[in-house]
């Protein structure tokens, strides 16, 4: 589901530049991407019914894209539960900080491309669900 949401996530939408040869998007900071962009990496080789994800983030942004194939991002508060389907490599994501997520349903040959605002830091990572619901409550 995708209604209206209190958790800031936006669907973003890329130029899609046709030609006959193949298209082609772009995203640009600034343009596309709302924040300084620290990081970029993927996800792929997703065996069928694997889950990915499983945490939030501190501070960190992201843009999750689908570059091929499908999967779902699960997005959860403790009393909503949305899931956005990705599968075409001209949407993105936006993801803000202090959102709990996790990827689901991949077809087969997916790839999931990332991009954040933060480099790796393993203390920006929230891994347990309940340390995530007590941070939320205390913000």
């Amino acid at each position: 589901m995708q209604p209206g949401n209190n958790f800031g996530i936006k669907m973003l939408h890329f130029p899609k530049i046709l030609d006959e040869r193949g298209n082609l998007s772009y995203l640009q900071v600034d343009d596309q991407i709302p924040f300084d962009l620290q990081r970029v990496y993927l996800i792929y080789d997703v065996p069928g019914g694997e889950i990915r994800g499983g945490n939030a983030f501190v501070d960190q942004e992201e843009i999750i894209i689908a570059l091929s194939g499908s999967f779902d991002v699960v997005i959860k508060d403790g009393q909503q539960e949305m899931k956005y389907t990705l599968n075409r490599s001209y949407y993105g994501l936006y993801i803000p900080k202090m959102t709990w997520r996790h990827f689901e349903n991949f077809s087969t040959n997916s790839l999931a491309i990332l991009v954040a605002n933060k480099a790796y830091d393993e203390k920006e990572y929230i891994r347990d669900y309940e340390q995530y619901q007590k941070m939320q409550h205390a913000l």
